[in-house]
């Protein structure tokens, strides 16, 4: 009777059970708390099975004899043997068993053929030096501690290629328990493997599925569509991936039918590539249909791909149309390499859920792009010269719009003093994002003008709101965020003066009356929503009939026209701005605006001005100099009104400002502007004066009595102005 397998039950010196088998429980049918701390008697009190019993003495834990009990009569070592033998050959579960070095002592056959290797490799060896080879790392420390604690651990997932599959993946979830003899002591440790690679797969084409759901189609915006399919997929579904759109798309127009008679004309519209480096093909660039086949594919299908050296066919690219009821949006172009496993069956299954996802998204966005592009249009282009306007300058506009939603806008606002501002303006980017971004800019330039800034000082507030649509969009710098050039020109028809600012590379020129042509009255300037303030501006005195020429910037990859064909074709004084505007729109691509402006000067009957001396003695003399103007040019205001108005602004200028002091009226269609100009910077304020106050009502005056006022700096000076609108 061999003693070498552990005893049914164990007795201290007193006969009291203190260890209790399984062997035992099923034995006896009592479970461990019921006979430890019992006695043999206690516990046989029924009678023992039938059968011969043998009693040895066992090592103790604390040094006092033990006695174990076996039962004779059949060899439980060799039932042992037997039972381990049969779990090691038979299971279907991959098993290691190590010793306290981590060396591998028995290991089954499906442990073996996981790695494709003879048993006669991994007996002996250390399991941590055995399956290093494989790309296994980062076990040892789990195996030592369940060793050196006894705490298993479970679902630990181990990623690596064995021998057997190399190109491909395989995921197995394993279990380590610790192994110990009769006393409790470590013997080593034992690892369970199952193969879970297809659980996971699958787990992971669903997660892919979900992410393609969640952020593709974010954004009604063609483009932005394509780059978040190359965002979702790179590089957790492939290395390299190229999304192609057909022109027309890209151009906001209907999609192509597909048909069997070749394929439309392709452009890259995003791609994207795993790691640093940069992609081959860049966007917008015209694509071979040799790339996807030798036609369209109907469904996604695998193509083989060849070695840049020439030394033949080294992976599969996979093909998949943008499709949707018939219509053709493009096709994307998947490729693996080194880093992923080669396309399957599945993988075709995965990508036809990716790309209708997106061909979906694609439609929804192209046509609301259409839509859009269509209304802004119809609503912004082209512009009617107001009549207040046409008193200062004579404008010519031209537009050309491609349907692709460029992003360039033009405008004429009357300013007060009669003055015109003149804007052109250019989003640095295609889209619907562009034209959104273009109408709130032309929103902004509006508010703008109605606090009378330099252009300079407007450029840096619009600046301001481009950087704040920039974070909108999106908090990091990116290069689809907003950027504009723009620039911003005011003529003052009364002094003949010029203030203009730019940002960016619009197109900026002035001809003369006698025809020279300065090509760059202003230098360039920062874009809006790049580096910002300060912009480049600039101050000219000129002679009426002088023509203002101003176009929108030029478009990446588009090329504008040299500065000898622009002067060849404004150097024609005697040409209306019409003619003009004609002669330059021809030397522009689509989608950029066009102003031509011809300069006016008010007439002496539309413009009186006197100097105020600083005296209190003057405020009648203005008072009663602006009366008889108004008698004299017939102008249908209260005379009351004109008398009181400015006699509060000369007050206001005599009292708070500094000489030189100057009353300026001006006749305009709608309205008598009176205007007092002097040399104190400090800004005036409405006031509401107490009711014993003798002062402090003279603007509320003002603002009571006329249409509206305001005051506008310049470099020296400050002008207050009011307007007395006309009787109907």
């Amino acid at each position: 009777m061999s003693r070498n397998h552990a005893p049914l039950f164990t007795l201290d010196g007193t006969g009291q059970v203190v260890r209790w088998s399984l062997g035992a429980e099923r034995l006896f049918g009592r479970r461990d708390e019921e006979a430890v701390g019992r006695s043999v008697p206690e516990l046989l009190s029924t009678g023992p099975p039938d059968g011969r019993w043998l009693v040895g003495r066992v090592p103790g834990g604390s040094g006092e004899p033990e006695w174990g009990v076996w039962r004779a009569g059949e060899d439980m070592g060799d039932l042992d043997e037997a039972v381990l033998d049969a779990v090691f050959d038979q299971s279907a579960v991959g098993l290691h068993v190590l010793d306290r070095d981590l060396r591998a002592v028995r290991v089954n056959p499906v442990a073996v053929g996981m790695r494709g290797v003879a048993r006669e490799e991994i007996i002996g060896r250390p399991v941590v030096e055995v399956y290093a080879t494989e790309g296994v790392t980062g076990v040892e420390s789990m195996l030592r501690e369940v060793l050196e604690t006894g705490r298993p651990v479970r679902n630990v997932l181990v990623r690596f290629h064995p021998r057997l599959d190399p190109q491909h993946e395989h995921v197995f979830s394993t279990a380590v328990h610790r192994l110990e003899d009769g006393s409790g002591q470590p013997l080593g440790v034992v690892v369970t493997a199952v193969d879970v690679t297809d659980r996971e797969r699958a787990q992971a084409r669903l997660r892919l599925l979900h992410d393609v759901h969640e952020r593709i189609g974010s954004s009604l915006d063609v483009e932005r569509t394509a780059r978040e399919l190359v965002e979702v997929t790179v590089p957790g579904f492939a290395d390299s991936v190229l999304v192609a759109l057909t022109d027309a798309v890209l151009r906001g127009q209907a999609p192509d039918l597909v048909t069997e008679e070749g394929a439309p004309l392709l452009r890259c519209a995003a791609t994207g590539e795993a790691g640093d480096s940069a992609p081959v093909t860049e966007v917008g660039t015209v694509l071979l249909p040799g790339l996807f086949g030798d036609e369209l594919p109907k469904a996604p299908t695998l193509l083989p791909t060849g070695d840049p050296h020439g030394d033949g066919p080294v992976g599969l690219r996979l093909v998949a149309p943008l499709a949707v009821r018939g219509q053709i949006f493009g096709v994307v172009a998947f490729e693996r390499r080194s880093t992923l496993e080669p396309f399957g069956p599945d993988d075709l299954a995965l990508a036809d859920g990716i790309v209708a996802r997106t061909a979906t998204c694609l439609e929804n966005a192209l046509r609301f792009t259409r839509e859009h592009i269509v209304m802004t249009a119809l609503q912004s282009w082209p512009l009617r010269q107001e009549r207040t306007t046409q008193r200062a300058i004579e404008v010519a506009q031209r537009h050309r719009p491609s349907g692709r939603g460029g992003g360039s806008w033009f405008d004429v606002i009357p300013l007060p003093g009669a003055r015109v501002a003149l804007v052109v303006g250019q989003v640095h980017h295609a889209g619907l994002s562009a034209v959104a971004t273009m109408s709130r800019l032309r929103t902004a330039v509006h508010s703008l003008t109605t606090l009378d800034l330099d252009p300079h000082e407007l450029l840096a507030r619009l600046h301001a709101t481009t950087r704040r649509l920039a974070g909108e969009q999106g908090s990091a710098p990116r290069p689809g965020e907003p950027t504009a050039s723009c620039t911003f020109a005011v003529w003052d028809p009364a002094e003949g003066r010029l203030d203009v600012a730019r940002a960016g590379t619009s197109l900026f020129a002035v001809v003369r009356p006698d025809g020279s042509v300065d090509p760059e009255p202003v230098a360039e300037g920062p874009l809006l929503g790049a580096d910002g303030p300060p912009f480049a501006s600039a101050t000219h005195t000129l002679p009426a009939g002088s023509t203002l020429c101003l176009a929108s910037a030029v478009r990446d990859g588009e090329a504008g026209p040299s500065t000898e064909q622009l002067v060849d074709a404004l150097r024609h004084p005697d040409h209306g701005p019409e003619q003009m505007a004609d002669a330059v729109q021809h030397l522009l691509a689509p989608d950029r605006v066009l102003l031509v402006a011809r300069t006016r000067l008010l007439p002496p009957d539309e413009l009186k001005e006197w100097d105020v001396p600083p005296a209190p003695s003057a405020v009648a003399q203005a008072r009663a100099r602006a009366a008889e103007l108004v008698a004299d040019w017939g102008v249908p205001v209260d005379p009351f009104d004109v008398k009181l108005v400015v006699s509060e602004l000369v007050t206001n200028a005599l009292r708070y400002g500094a000489a030189p002091i100057t009353l300026r009226l001006i006749r305009s269609d709608r309205a008598l502007i009176c205007e007092v100009v002097d040399s104190a910077p400090t800004a005036p304020h409405l006031r509401h004066a107490k009711a014993v106050d003798e002062g402090g009502r003279g603007l509320h005056i003002c603002a009571t009595m006329a249409e509206g006022w305001g005051v506008r700096y310049a470099d020296d000076t400050k002008t207050v102005w009011a307007e007395v609108a006309l009787a109907p």
